[in-house]
């Protein structure tokens, strides 16, 4: 079945390879663009006020339409498609490091006592042009931290410790920064700070990621735990971390009690675990 989430078509405009297998009234190539502002609310319909996913900043997208103040767009991180505002967007810049840290300060001068600009999440991209100290300098003319980036070259190994880092952060529906997160916005930007490809919602990732387990099978660390709507990660074979609306935040659970509770809430059992 195909998933209307990865289909850059609205009716009015369509990409230029749909031609022929959707109705649009122009078939557009797009134009190249990134996200200009810490945290972009990606939306299913242009006069929605909440989210169905996040970006952050410096990711990249294609544009293929622009109305009303609302950009028409698809990801390149995951292949979803929606709508930011236009204002959150700027000319597209390749990047050479994302941010390591949970989260990262923008300064307007190498230094301590340099102004911040704004604070930047985890994953977020940025191109480094210059080093001056213990500061790199952007390709806009931000300084960062040197400690707080890392080379898109070099992607971290272990997605347990990366889910950690957000450890605390308040759950939010659709969420993917340090700000507010939910439980496939978690599992994501795990997976993708260490180069795994990975989608944007939990059924998305239960359909693609890793080989599913016999329940006979022990926990190990790294197993992805799937409910219908809900996802989480093994951190040891008795403890799972997830973004969950029980404790409202990135939180640890023991396996057995987490399967109580989801049930006792009405939401069912474990529908598959599964082993990258």
């Amino acid at each position: 079945m195909t998933d209307a989430r990865l289909i850059p078509a609205n009716g009015r405009v369509a990409a230029a390879h749909l031609k022929g297998r959707v109705d649009a009234v122009a078939y557009v190539d797009g134009k190249a663009a990134q996200i200009c502002v810490p945290i972009a609310d990606l939306r299913a319909d242009p006069g929605q006020q909440g989210r169905a996913r996040q970006m952050l900043f410096g990711e990249t997208l294609t544009v293929f339409e622009t109305r009303d103040g609302m950009a028409f767009v698809q990801s390149d991180r995951d292949g979803y498609v929606g709508y930011v505002s236009h204002s959150h967007l700027s000319e597209a810049a390749e990047a050479t490091h994302f941010v390591s840290a949970r989260s990262a300060h923008l300064f307007a001068k190498a230094g301590l006592k340099g102004a911040m600009i704004d604070d930047i999440s985890f994953g977020s991209r940025l191109r480094i042009v210059s080093g001056h100290g213990d500061y790199s300098e952007t390709h806009d003319g931000y300084f960062i931290w040197r400690d707080h980036i890392r080379p898109i070259t070099a992607p971290l190994r272990d997605p347990v410790t990366v889910a950690q880092q957000f450890f605390g952060t308040p759950y939010l529906w659709g969420g993917n920064s340090h700000r507010g997160i939910d439980c496939s916005g978690l599992v994501q930007s795990a997976m993708m700070a260490c180069n795994i490809a990975c989608p944007a919602d939990s059924d998305q990732q239960e359909a693609s990621l890793g080989e599913p387990l016999d329940n006979s099978e022990p926990v190990h660390r790294g197993d992805l735990f799937f409910w219908k709507g809900h996802v989480a990660i093994a951190v040891d074979s008795d403890t799972i971390i997830h973004a969950n609306a029980g404790s409202m935040a990135v939180s640890y659970e023991p396996i057995d009690k987490a399967i109580e509770r989801i049930i006792a809430q009405g939401e069912g059992e474990v529908t598959s675990r599964k082993r990258l």
